[in-house]
């Protein structure tokens, strides 16, 4: 089955292209192998006291007008529909009742599944397409949400900083933000997210981070705001601060570590200064030839060994992983030795060992940097170790701290 969403309002010019193309694929296969799925807003006037069917109708009519037919519409609200809105749908935009579904605003996102279940969605879908498919088994997912319910309501909390040069813009870190999320669940606490615009921390790391409980650097291109994420890289070295360093997170925390502690004062990485003596992040062997020639990032799953006795190992409890990478530059090693020697945990490679994978600074409640992005790979069932790691690293320094 492929699940094709086509995004924003039926009428809007950029959308037709695309619908154009899924009405095609109607006509060129058979009835009951495609299905499409009208999703509306049913908008609530308060002065009246009732919610508004026409702009479905409108919508409905503006589609067949382009040549789809819904089989489904499901109705996105912020209160219960009356049961007379469902057969005023039904009967004016021609689709069986039991076709037209409630879709309530919830107070968490991953209700949703159970919510959608309950009014019958799936069952629809596969009449509908003719699959003959048993009740799904939602048990799991409903535990995690009655434990999401419960870790809500706990009044244990956290506060992770997330430095970044986007944090504008909150979308641009979603996956970390839900990962958090993920992790804040297992670990039964709230997560309370403090965003830091990384250059506005090159000279105010210590005082902006004062009230964190861990501190989160995710991934980015490009030199603008670098020089902040080394000072808050700084900060939860120095000051036993959990942190995890993602993709270019990682890198900041080498080249901080570069720095301040094997004695290479103006080390850096060849993306932001190529006449560094020290170039502690550069590209990998040979690498720099192929992007002349036009190739790009590291791309996709790669496997990663585990080093023993790491904060690594004993958040994965694995020898061997496999994460997900984009990214185009990686740890040199022309200075592995000596930043090894400075006392640099290189607590994960690749099987030949010549990639460094994620590293960690020893005698510190959680410092761990990573080149690869977890966050890709976390669920809200299946919360990512690395965070959870971090999130339990937060809650034993926010409660040492309260008591």
């Amino acid at each position: 089955v492929v699940i094709t969403e086509i995004g924003g309002t039926i009428g809007d010019i950029e959308s037709q292209p695309f619908i154009e193309a899924v009405r095609q694929i109607s006509l060129e296969e058979d009835p009951l192998d495609s299905l499409f799925i009208h999703v509306t807003l049913v908008p609530y006037l308060s002065g009246s006291g009732e919610h508004k069917s026409k702009p479905t109708q409108h919508s409905v009519k503006e589609l067949r007008g382009l040549g789809v037919s819904p089989d489904i519409i499901v109705l996105r609200c912020d209160r219960p529909l009356d049961e007379g809105i469902f057969g005023k749908i039904s009967l004016f935009c021609n689709v069986k009742r039991d076709c037209v579904i409630e879709n309530l605003t919830l107070p968490d996102l991953y209700e949703a599944p159970l919510m959608l279940e309950r009014e019958g969605l799936s069952d629809v879908v596969c009449r509908e397409l003719g699959i003959d498919a048993p009740k799904p088994d939602l048990d799991e997912w409903g535990a995690m949400i009655d434990k999401s319910r419960k870790s809500r309501a706990n009044k244990r909390s956290v506060r992770i900083g997330i430095v970044g040069k986007y944090t504008e813009l909150h979308d641009a870190y979603l996956s970390v933000v839900e990962a958090v999320k993920h992790a804040g669940v297992e670990c039964g606490t709230n997560v309370e997210l403090s965003w830091f615009d990384s250059e506005q921390l090159e000279t105010c790391a210590e005082e902006a981070l004062a009230d964190v409980d861990a501190v989160i650097v995710p991934g980015g291109f490009g030199e603008r705001g670098v020089e902040g994420m080394i000072a808050a890289a700084c900060f939860a070295r120095k000051n036993a601060v959990p942190f995890l360093g993602i993709c270019l997170g990682m890198q900041v925390a080498v080249i901080e570590f570069a720095r301040n502690v094997a004695g290479l004062v103006n080390a850096n990485s060849a993306e932001f200064d190529g006449t560094s003596p020290f170039k502690v992040i550069d590209f990998m062997s040979g690498q720099s030839d192929a992007i002349d020639k036009g190739g790009t990032l590291r791309l996709g799953a790669y496997p990663c060994i585990i080093e023993s006795d790491t904060a690594m190992r004993r958040c994965y409890d694995a020898q061997e992983i496999s994460e997900r990478h984009r990214h185009r530059y990686e740890f040199s090693n022309e200075w592995r030795a000596h930043l090894q020697q400075a006392g640099l945990v290189i607590s994960g490679t690749s099987p030949d060992g010549n990639l460094v994978e994620a590293v960690e600074v020893p005698d510190h409640p959680f410092y761990v940097g990573v080149q690869f992005h977890p966050e890709f790979k976390s669920r809200p069932n299946r919360p990512h170790p690395l965070f959870v790691g971090l999130v339990r690293a937060a809650l034993e320094r926010s409660q040492g701290g309260n008591e």
